[in-house]
């Protein structure tokens, strides 16, 4: 399922993969993310890169619809740009063709390593239930339907109390947001406390 685009082909999502694991163009997303916007010349200088290098990535990730320019500050040799929202959920590993999946394989390698450092710094930051940082865990039992309803109620809620960087409200702040959820092999569960 990819939000606010066409179905992909194996290619185009392998091409996508890539991209979003190349460094730089994580950096660059991470930076338009951050900023809203920016054109070759402050991505070079902020990410110390040269800007021909800048330019280049900017270009690929815009072939991606990842970011679009900004036609209304874009002129001549000076162009801006802004990323676009974009959600992917990767197919089945299973359906995949051997490059594709060498490259989710890659990707989810560096997000797993991302995401150890988020997980770290949530117990760094957590100052109680009425804090910036919130860990939850919890443990239940549910069927394979129940667990892919409450995924779509989990997106729901997502659209309900999320704001686009354009129309956040005064005091909002990007949060990281994490959801895993996959069952105990049989027989093995002991069952896991709720809460932090």
């Amino acid at each position: 399922m990819t939000h606010g685009m066409p179905e992909m082909t194996s290619l185009e999502r392998t091409a996508l993969y890539k991209s979003l694991g190349n460094p730089l163009r994580r950096r660059i997303l991470e930076y338009l993310g951050r900023h809203g916007e920016a054109n070759s010349t402050v991505l070079a200088r902020e990410l110390g890169e040269s800007s021909g290098t800048t330019s280049y990535h900017l270009r690929k990730l815009a072939e991606q619809k990842l970011i679009e320019e900004i036609p209304e500050k874009s002129g001549g040799r000076e162009r801006w740009w802004r990323s676009l929202p974009f959600s992917h959920t990767t197919p089945d590993p299973a359906t995949m063709a051997p490059e594709e999946y060498a490259a989710v394989a890659e990707l989810a390698h560096l997000k797993i390593e991302f995401d150890s450092v988020l997980y770290r710094r949530a117990h760094e930051e957590y100052r109680g239930p009425e804090g910036w940082a919130q860990i939850q865990r919890h443990g239940t039992w549910l069927t394979r339907e129940e667990l892919l309803a409450f995924m779509r109620e989990y997106h729901a809620l997502l659209d309900r109390f999320g704001h686009a960087r354009e129309g956040a409200p005064e005091g909002a702040r990007p949060v990281m947001m994490r959801f895993y959820a996959l069952p105990e092999p049989v027989g093995e569960w002991s069952g896991e406390p709720t809460g932090a």
